[in-house]
């Protein structure tokens, strides 16, 4: 294998100490930070958040379930992780970003590692600083989704291939690799992604003499990896046959079917949502979500031609995978932003062997100063205009229901100052920028918009209006399904789908509500040419922009002539509410 020539570190980072556990410290910080001082946020958030909480309350972990209606979307391994913690903790709010935050460390710690197996510490202490620092790697594993999870497992499959390809050769990292595949497949569908790395190897191997390389592999070793990731699916895949089979029950069919093909091949093949063009991840995901590592990417071009000329295997491998993801992404209609997590890990180990060559740039590290002075002077702007009450910019808080200003002149202004008291380290303009910035958020920030992004004013509301009217046994049914309205609810919910059309849910909720415990929380917008009165409608406030009622029996029109719907009724009892 080809070498490079030995590179260092700046003085600045020796002075300080900046080795491995520095690393995993900051890092600890920012990914660990303001946890249990929010709530799950939509859009994601509160569906797993709630179907861990109800897999505790029930008792039944294997088929994921919304108030009793089962949920296909997903296999439920994520959902799994949140509801340990859920019932080892007791609280949600500790243990629903849980899952993310340990996949987002393990993932650090993996590109950490095999970069210093391919390179040296030195450069795996980039790679590692260049993906902590980047947008879309701190912003998942901050997030309660799914996607830090299956990036961590995916990261896992690289691992394993590059130390068996190109590090000692060990088959046990081979078939780790596969192993870890499948248990992607079962998180999130997209699990086989390392298998790409395969085909530059491919290629690697075919012009690169045997002598060269610096491992050797038996032949036969190479057609056992499908079977460690099909043992691995089966850990969940043949239990959910068999139970679905012994139900002999629709609803557990529709499931299996479901997730088998529509959730995975379906989305895949012929997307019904996220609808995006082929250049969307190339211009509209990756420039934002994959700074700073991206800005490097002009300055690397020539060295890493002439390292894929030289068939250098540690840049080939983790590049070709990079190119091969974007392209299986684009090449779906459906796209997420997120879905291209799991090439960035690979990019950084890529970048990471040239640094001392990028930080002799000048004008990539001028930019970069420039460029995070720039967001801290604009938010600093934004701030003092929102405190004047200029036009143009508080429509901006109405926007999001809430007021920032102070939190953007925090972050602003502490940005402003330690940048141009590190002038010296232009360098250093982005982290330390991204690290004020996260830190504001993830303590004042979390706590500024956690009632703006919840249903827990509209209960307040509702609790007022149980109170004055002397109600003790309410039942709400909720029109228009959201997790999070059962999630934070503290009485007893019905719902009637979560993908039936609104006005059959209309038709169901006035054929269910039949006393006067009975209320149905709707969309004030949902009321119109309903059998319901506006005017006798209960107003519970605004939440996500949307104007809430409570309505009682006495809102139902006695002579409208509904016809009744053939839905079934889904409950969900809290503890409080039984």
């Amino acid at each position: 294998m080809n070498t490079l020539k030995p590179t260092y570190l700046p003085a600045f980072l020796q002075q300080t100490g900046a080795t491995s556990w520095l690393l995993f410290f900051v890092a600890a910080v920012l990914i660990f930070s303001g946890m249990g001082l929010r709530d799950p946020w939509p859009a994601d958030e509160p569906r797993f958040a709630f179907i861990a909480k109800e897999m505790v309350e029930t008792g039944q972990w294997f088929f994921p379930a919304r108030a009793e209606e089962l949920y296909p979307d997903k296999p439920p391994i994520f959902m799994w992780t949140i509801a340990f913690f859920y019932w080892l903790t007791g609280s949600m709010r500790w243990s629903f970003l849980l899952p993310s935050a340990l996949a987002g460390m393990l993932t650090l710690v993996l590109v950490y590692d095999i970069t210093k197996r391919l390179w040296d510490k030195k450069s795996a202490l980039v790679a590692g600083w260049l993906l902590l620092f980047s947008l879309q790697f701190l912003l998942q594993a901050k997030t309660a989704q799914i996607d830090a999870m299956v990036c961590a497992w995916i990261t896992l499959g690289c691992y394993g291939l590059l130390r068996y390809c190109l590090v000692d050769g060990q088959f046990k990292w081979y078939a780790l690799a596969w192993f870890f595949m499948g248990i992607g497949v079962i998180t999130k569908g997209v699990g086989f992604l390392p298998v790409f790395m395969l085909l530059p190897y491919i290629w690697y191997a075919r012009n690169t003499e045997r002598s060269q390389r610096v491992v050797q592999h038996p032949l036969w070793t190479w057609f056992t990896g499908p079977v460690f990731m099909l043992a691995a699916i089966s850990l969940w895949f043949i239990p959910m046959l068999l139970l679905v089979a012994q139900a002999d029950n629709n609803a557990y069919e529709i499931y299996r079917d479901n997730i088998l093909l529509k959730q995975t091949v379906t989305r895949y093949a012929d997307a019904w949502h996220h609808v995006k063009p082929a250049w969307y991840f190339i211009t509209s995901v990756i420039p934002v979500f994959w700074l700073p590592a991206i800005l490097t990417v002009p300055w690397l071009i020539k060295p890493w031609l002439a390292a894929v000329k030289q068939y250098d295997g540690r840049i080939l491998l983790p590049l070709g995978y990079v190119l091969l993801v974007i392209a299986f992404f684009s090449a779906s209609s459906g796209k997420r932003g997120v879905y291209i997590l799991p090439a960035l890990p690979m990019l950084v180990i890529a970048i990471a062997p040239y640094y001392k060559e990028l930080l002799s740039k000048k004008l990539l590290k001028n930019s970069l100063f420039v460029f995070t002075l720039g967001l801290s002077l604009l938010l600093t702007l934004l701030a003092i205009l929102g405190l004047a009450d200029v036009k143009a910019v508080s429509k901006l808080a109405l926007k999001i229901e809430i007021e920032p200003w102070y939190l953007f002149l925090l972050i602003g202004v502490i940005g402003i100052v330690t940048l141009l008291l590190n002038r010296s380290y232009k360098w250093l303009a982005w982290p330390v920028f991204f690290s004020v910035l996260w830190l504001s958020y993830s303590t004042n920030g979390y706590q500024l918009r956690n009632n703006a992004s919840t249903p827990i004013s509209i209960y307040d509301q509702v609790q007022l209006q149980f109170a004055a009217r002397q109600e003790t046994q309410p039942q709400i049914a909720l029109v228009n399904f959201s997790e999070q309205f059962f999630l934070f609810s503290p009485y007893a919910m019905y719902h009637f789908g979560a993908h039936t059309p609104n006005d059959q849910q209309l038709m169901a909720a006035y054929h269910w509500q039949q006393n006067e415990h009975q209320y149905v929380l709707i969309e004030e917008s949902l009321l119109e040419n309903s059998c319901f009165d506006v005017a006798q409608a209960l107003d519970v406030g605004f939440a996500h922009r949307r104007h809430w009622m409570l309505l009682p029996i006495s809102a139902k029109h006695a002579d409208c002539q509904q016809a009744e719907v053939e839905l079934k009724t889904y409950s969900y009892k809290t503890s409080a509410s039984k």
